[in-house]
C-alpha cells in the first residue's frame, strides 16, 4: 500500500451546513471519502447535492462545518490546492472555433505540471478529432473533451458533474472505461448521477442525500440492507396466472417449486431489491 493510501482521506467532512434565507439546503452532513476510490453521491434535485459538492469545490461558502479537501480548507483554497483538483461541470463551455488541440493547450499552460496534452487528448480517445473544430464534436466527443480539460492538470481528485447526461447506451459505456482507467491509475473521483446503473457500474461507494442529511454511505451491494433484503420468487402457475412470493431462503423456495412442477418452472424469476429500488425507498419515493 502506497504512503498517499494511507493518508489522510480525500475529502472529509463534518457538521456541514448552509442555508438561503430560511431554506436549509445542507443540515449537518458528515462524510469522508477515501482516496483512490470513487465515490457517487447521489440525491433527487432540491437535496442538497449541488450544493454539498460546490463547497467542496470552493465555489460556494458554507454556514458551519469542517471542511478539508486533499488536507486543506477549501475556502477559500490556494492555487497549489486548485492546480490539484480537476473539475468536470455539466457543460465547460463553447470554443467553437478552437480545435480540440488548442483548447487542451490552453488549459494545460493553467497548470504549474500539467500531463502531455496529446497524452490526454489520447486517454479520451479524442485523437482522430485532434484537429477538428469544437463546433463539429458530437455531443459524446464534447463530453469527452470537457474531462480533458478536468484532467490534463493531473488532479488527484476529480468532480464529475452528471458526467453522461444525454449520451445515448454505447456512448454512456464507452465513458465509463474512461473513468474506470482514471481511477486505476490512482485518481480519486467524485461522481454526480441520477443514473442509478451508472453509480452501481462506477461507484465503490455511494451516498445518498435527502432533504439535505446524508441517509447513507455504503457499497452499492450493501446500500439500505439491499445484501440481506428478501428475494422476490416469481411463477407462472397452472391456471396462467403469475405468483410473487418474498422469501429469505430463495433457493429452497425454487428447489420446492421445481418438485411440484417435476423440473421445469414456468415463468421462473428470482430478484432482489434493485439499487434504484432502495434509492427510491431512502428519499421517500412513493
Amino acid at each position: 500500500m502506497t504512503d498517499e493510501a494511507t493518508a489522510a482521506p480525500a475529502i472529509e467532512v463534518r457538521g456541514l451546513r448552509k442555508a438561503y434565507r430560511d431554506n436549509v439546503a445542507v443540515d449537518g452532513v458528515d462524510l469522508t471519502v477515501h482516496r483512490g476510490e470513487v465515490f457517487a453521491l447521489l440525491g433527487p434535485n432540491g437535496a442538497g447535492k449541488t450544493t454539498t459538492v460546490e463547497i467542496l469545490e470552493g465555489y460556494r461558502r458554507r454556514d458551519a462545518g469542517e471542511v478539508r479537501v486533499l488536507g486543506v480548507d477549501p475556502d477559500p483554497g490556494t492555487p497549489h490546492w486548485r492546480s490539484q483538483v480537476g473539475i468536470v461541470l455539466q457543460g465547460t463551455g463553447e470554443f467553437d472555433e478552437l480545435t480540440v488541440t488548442e483548447v487542451v493547450d490552453h488549459f494545460a499552460a493553467f497548470y504549474p505540471a500539467p500531463d502531455d496534452p496529446a497524452a490526454v487528448i489520447d486517454q479520451v480517445g479524442l485523437t482522430d478529432k485532434a484537429r477538428a473544430r469544437t463546433h463539429t464534436l458530437s455531443g459524446g466527443q464534447k463530453r469527452r473533451l470537457d474531462v480533458a480539460l478536468g484532467i490534463v492538470g493531473r488532479p488527484k481528485l476529480l468532480f464529475l458533474d452528471e458526467p453522461t447526461t444525454g449520451f445515448d447506451p454505447e456512448a454512456r459505456r464507452e465513458f465509463w472505461e474512461l473513468i474506470r482507467a482514471l481511477a486505476a491509475a490512482g485518481t480519486t473521483i467524485l461522481l454526480t448521477t441520477h443514473y442509478l446503473d451508472e453509480a452501481e457500474a462506477l461507484a465503490d461507494r455511494v451516498g445518498v442525500i435527502a432533504a439535505g442529511r446524508l441517509v447513507e454511505v455504503a457499497p452499492p451491494a450493501e446500500l439500505g440492507g439491499r445484501r440481506d433484503a428478501l428475494a422476490t420468487v416469481s411463477w407462472r402457475t397452472t391456471d396462467g396466472t403469475t405468483r410473487h412470493e418474498e422469501s429469505a431462503t430463495p433457493t429452497a423456495l425454487v428447489a420446492d417449486l421445481a418438485a411440484r412442477f417435476d423440473g421445469e418452472v414456468p415463468g421462473l424469476a428470482v430478484t432482489r431489491p434493485s439499487l434504484e429500488d432502495i434509492y427510491l425507498r431512502m428519499i421517500g419515493h412513493k
